[in-house]
């Protein structure tokens, strides 16, 4: 046997796993680093999270970035090259942060990469008849795994589509085997670029569970200020946005749009949200000059209310708890607006038991480790949520 298949089949048979988990999100600040031991699968999964960081990228690197994510047309030479160099950059930052942490390279049996989503295309978005739901995430696992002299897995979101989904949200699957509880109804409601929710019955009921991206959470706004205020990349705390008053006008046009009579579950991307989105909106409305604290209160008040009516449309008239994750959850504008509109106490899932920051990173992971010692975990019939395990593999050499 190929000596790097047999320290696979060691990885899946052994009681315990070493697994980084690396994430970066649509708002192309940095990568996230979780370092994890698993042990067990399925609803029997055990994680301790032994280190979390996010490395930041540098101003150019951003920019770079930005210039190839989600757009319809970009340089297809700066494509290619940035797969390879994201690669390769994530290679180095976990070497980098391995040191840092003074934790053994040896010591890592694997490691997950989510990639960088450049361009996400669903149907529901793309309209075209002969064409299916895809989506793309760059940053080449060989890269990693050749660079590290660690098993990688990479491009998750790839069998998900195959199996009939949409590619996201892929929170799910890491929502149900690490926080689904007995007797509590529970919300695992993220706030990244894009919002996102799992809704998780009490009872541990897998054909019970609802997953759907909701809408914008943080882009538009980042999009805004970004453009707005040369050398900000979010409203830090809310401290803009809260100087702003809500332009009624403006919020009702930028609710005109049909993908929120499309039916749950659903995904979309910052391909859908973005400044022409504004733009419009702010035509229809006759709103172009309104001061820029006053537009960006109002994308506040827009995230909250696509939150607010998603949760109220899809979750039975029952009692729950929601526990937050995502940059989101650290503007306290936005999160007292979603606690106020559903008038209760929000949570974060530290209070789960896992960091809030680390939980998309910790999310990879995991799949890693459904992927070499589980694959048994039944979500019934749903298209939306396939029976699959995730992750291509990539050999150091």
């Amino acid at each position: 046997m190929n000596t790097q298949l047999a320290r696979l089949s060691a990885i899946a048979a052994s009681s315990s796993r070493m697994i980084i988990g690396l994430m970066s999100g649509t708002s192309l600040d940095g990568l996230d680093i979780a370092l994890c031991e698993f042990s067990g699968s399925g609803t029997d999964t055990q994680v301790k999270v032994l280190h979390f960081t996010t490395v930041p990228y540098d101003q150019s690197f951003k920019e770079e970035l930005k210039s190839i994510s989600f757009k319809s047309q970009v340089s297809l030479q700066r494509l290619t090259l940035l797969h390879a160099v994201i690669g390769r950059r994530s290679a180095e930052m976990v070497l980098t942060t391995l040191k840092a942490w003074n934790f053994p390279l040896e010591n890592v049996d694997l490691i997950a990469s989510h990639g960088q989503t450049i361009f996400h295309a669903p149907s529901s978005l793309h309209q075209l008849a002969d064409y299916p739901n895809a989506t793309l995430q760059i940053g080449d696992g060989d890269h990693i795994a050749v660079r590290t002299g660690i098993i990688t897995l990479s491009d998750f979101r790839q069998k998900h589509i195959a199996a009939g989904g949409e590619g996201a949200p892929l929170a799910v699957y890491g929502d149900y085997l690490l926080f689904a509880d007995a007797t509590e109804n529970r919300i695992l409601l993220n706030i990244g670029g894009i919002a996102n929710f799992t809704y998780l019955p009490g009872g541990m009921k897998p054909d019970a569970i609802f997953s759907t991206d909701i809408g914008p959470g943080n882009t538009l706004m980042d999009q805004y200020v970004q453009l707005n205020y040369p050398g900000q990349y979010y409203d830090n705390n809310g401290a803009i946005a809260v100087q702003g008053t809500i332009s009624k006008t403006l919020l009702e046009a930028l609710k005109e749009n049909e993908f929120f009579g499309y039916p749950f579950p659903r995904t979309t991307g910052p391909e859908l949200f973005d400044m022409q989105y504004l733009r419009e909106a702010q035509q229809r409305s006759e709103t172009e000059f309104l001061p820029a604290p006053d537009v960006l209160a109002t994308l506040c008040e827009f995230t909250a209310w696509a939150i607010i009516s998603a949760i109220r449309k899809t979750v039975p008239d029952q009692t729950f708890e929601i526990y937050l994750s995502g940059g989101g959850m650290h503007n306290p504008l936005l999160a007292d607006k979603i606690s106020k509109g559903l008038a209760l106490t929000l949570k974060t899932t530290a209070d789960l038991g896992i960091h809030p920051d680390a939980k998309e990173a910790v999310l990879f992971a995991l799949l890693a480790n459904e992927c070499m010692a589980g694959g048994n975990s039944n979500f019934g019939d749903k298209n939306s949520i396939p029976n699959i395990t995730m992750g291509k593999i990539s050999l150091p050499h």
